[in-house]
């Protein structure tokens, strides 16, 4: 089931009403489903390696600890920070200021940064064996079948 943005999700505590939460795909909600944002979004950060070594393992530290209390919406939310550590960090790399597209609505000159294309490998290693985390994956469809 898709992810539902019709929600008023500025009244919903998703950790006390996990039942309204939709994984959805890739990054879908990941500033939206709290109290997991507020928990989160503090440790995200990319702009250096060694600042992204220090964010992801935090991240993945939160990871676990919500797999720890079986808290799916936990797991899923540190995904997708970690998933969106990896994006942001590749489009930076990409290109200067993290802007594909110019004022005019073309693509704008690709340039390498591989400071930012450490970041994102060093976030894609950890969003890796989130993914891969054979507990999160077996809460992943139970919730999936139970709640859509």
């Amino acid at each position: 089931m898709a992810f539902d943005y019709s929600l008023d999700f500025d009244h919903i505590d998703f950790r006390k009403e996990p039942e309204k939460y939709r994984v959805g795909r890739g990054e879908q909600g990941v500033l939206l489903v709290e109290p997991y944002k507020s928990e989160i979004l503090p440790h995200w950060r990319f702009k250096t390696p060694d600042i992204a070594r220090e964010s992801s393992e935090k991240i993945y530290s939160m990871f676990l600890e919500y797999k720890e209390k079986n808290d799916f919406v936990g797991m899923d939310m540190a995904r997708k920070f970690l998933q969106m550590g990896y994006t942001r960090a590749r489009r930076y790399t990409n290109y200067k200021g993290g802007r594909k597209y110019n004022k005019e609505g073309k693509i704008n000159e690709r340039n390498i940064d591989e400071e930012k294309a450490q970041s994102a490998e060093i976030f894609q290693m950890k969003w890796k064996a989130v993914r891969e985390d054979q507990e999160y994956l077996k809460l992943k469809k139970e919730h999936q079948k139970k709640y859509g």
